[in-house]
């Protein structure tokens, strides 16, 4: 009985996980490396990513420099970004590639705050699907009807505290996409 507690939590720990993940692909309109995270670049007939091929620093609040360790890598990791579709325009110098993080306008704000808003909402619904699953694995179970019912209550204690994690996220993210 414990074991299906300890599952459905690791899954919706890892629901949470994953949505923050795709929150750190909107951008905040500042410089944060992670929104390469998701970039692969083409390094010798291999898709790599980016990481593993340069040093990625924030030298000022609005622009990421990524620096390869392999110079002869530079059009590659620039057709990367390109192909990698972040809209940011990678400007190449011979030595690195710099990306100018653009100030976002209250518009873009406003939409960035509708994306993250629908990202919470699917981490919502994926930690429903999760819910359903336990409680469908304790309905076969050959237990009690009051066992039953007691670890159906723990499940559903489980969602609760997963979706309150879920909203302090989204609040943490609104409040620094609207910060100017």
């Amino acid at each position: 009985m414990e074991e299906i507690l300890l599952i459905t939590e690791e899954k919706m720990e890892e629901a949470v996980k994953a949505m923050e993940r795709r929150f750190t692909n909107v951008r905040a309109g500042r410089a944060n490396p992670a929104i390469l995270d998701a970039v692969m670049v083409n390094y010798y007939g291999t898709d790599t990513p980016l990481k593993q091929l340069a040093t990625i620093s924030v030298p000022e609040a609005r622009i990421l420099m990524i620096k390869p360790f392999d110079r002869s890598s530079l059009t590659a990791i620039e057709k990367g970004i390109f192909e990698a579709n972040i809209g940011l325009t990678p400007n190449n110098n011979g030595e690195a590639i710099i990306l100018n993080i653009p100030a976002l306008t209250e518009d873009t704000r406003k939409e960035y705050v509708k994306e993250v808003k629908s990202l919470a909402e699917d981490g919502r619904i994926s930690l429903r699907h999760i819910r359903q699953e336990a409680n469908n694995d304790i309905k076969k179970m050959e237990i009690p009807e009051d066992d039953k019912k007691g670890l159906s209550d723990d499940v559903q204690d489980l969602i609760n505290k997963y979706n309150k994690i879920i909203d302090e996220k989204l609040k943490e993210k609104e409040k620094e996409l609207l910060s100017i």
